[in-house]
């Protein structure tokens, strides 16, 4: 579907992607094993390893030249608030902003549990287009990237586009769910939670669920600048 979208904008797509399910990467590097490049065609390519790995592997190998953006997703399922570092998408778009190119992570949200194949991207094939145009030469820092989620929502239900920051989860929200393998020894197994209402205004969260889609500007500068000075006179700074 990404691909849909771009084309609305460009012949010139290349496509390197993992050849396998990789929710939950975060910003892995595949290390301990060979990763292994597979030409589907002259400009599609999978990657046995993580999305970091294919962005590595497609600005080092696949491609004559670094391209003006990558687009990353569209991901089945939500990537907000703090969800995004764990995400294999935006981390993709992350390895983008290291690279000093512009980077755009997409994610379609879904409204509940077990949903498989059937998450409707309704919203995203519709909307992906007018999020795009914008964004496609908007003014961007150094070492910046773009969150983009759509709500689950039909796209004639979506009621637009908004601009927020990051929001927060109640870390109590996790589950995990227990069972028994066919020899009996036990496995967990990491559930998935409905989006909940955040109290603080402006944030991605909240947006939607008030049926908007989601931008959020993201820096990789993780420093708490007002903390360097507060520890540097701990050790005599």
């Amino acid at each position: 579907m990404l691909e849909e979208i771009a084309r609305q904008f460009s012949d010139d797509i290349w496509i390197c992607a993992p050849s396998e399910e990789q929710s939950g990467a975060g910003h892995s590097l595949t290390l301990t094993r060979p990763v292994r490049l597979n030409k589907l065609d002259e400009r599609r390519f999978s990657v046995t390893g993580t999305p970091t790995d294919s962005v590595m592997m497609a600005l080092r190998t696949v491609m004559p030249d670094a391209p003006d953006i990558i687009l990353s997703g569209v991901n089945r399922g939500a990537n907000l608030a703090d969800d995004i570092t764990y995400s294999g998408t935006v981390s993709a778009a992350i390895e983008g902003a290291l690279a000093g190119i512009r980077s755009i992570a997409f994610s379609q949200v879904y409204a509940r549990e077990g949903m498989g194949d059937d998450v409707p991207f309704g919203a995203a094939r519709e909307w992906g287009a007018k999020v795009l145009r914008p964004l496609i030469d908007a003014p961007m820092a150094d070492r910046t990237l773009i969150n983009v989620n759509f709500p689950a929502r039909a796209p004639e239900d979506v009621k637009g586009i908004r601009v927020v920051r990051q929001g927060f989860h109640d870390y109590a929200r996790g589950t995990i769910v227990e069972g028994r393998d066919p020899r009996g020894y036990r496995y967990f197994w990491f559930g998935l939670d409905q989006i909940e209402h955040t109290l603080d205004h402006g944030t991605d969260l909240e947006a939607i669920e008030d049926g908007y889609i989601a931008v959020t500007p993201l820096q990789l500068d993780l420093t708490h600048y007002s903390t360097i000075g507060i520890l540097a006179e701990r050790f005599g700074g």
